[in-house]
């Protein structure tokens, strides 16, 4: 499906170096550049690590092509069922083109 698609749509994006931002997508292009509404950071962080997890607001926010790895759509129903602040992990790792 073009990413086209998910215009106006409240979106989820994992970055190359493991970073994970959530916001509605205003606009796309070409290079997958991405301009995202009300975008959060979330930070997940392990439970031993002895921290909440955490949304960090970002607002408007422009994620260079060059650095996204994926971007789905969100189920937003379950995602708003989620109290993102209890939920840990272990941290993304970072990837790179070869």
């Amino acid at each position: 499906m073009a990413l086209n698609a998910y215009l106006n749509k409240k979106v989820t994006v994992l970055t190359l170096d493991g970073r994970t931002m959530v916001g509605t997508l205003l606009s796309c292009d070409g290079s997958m550049n991405l301009v995202l509404r009300d975008a959060v950071e979330r930070i997940i962080r392990p439970a031993d690590e002895g921290m909440n997890s955490e949304e960090v607001p970002l607002g408007l926010y422009i994620i260079r092509g060059d650095s996204v790895a994926v971007c789905g759509k969100v189920d937003e129903e379950l995602d708003a069922s989620i109290d993102w602040n209890k939920v840990h992990g272990e941290v993304l790792g970072g990837t790179r083109h070869v």
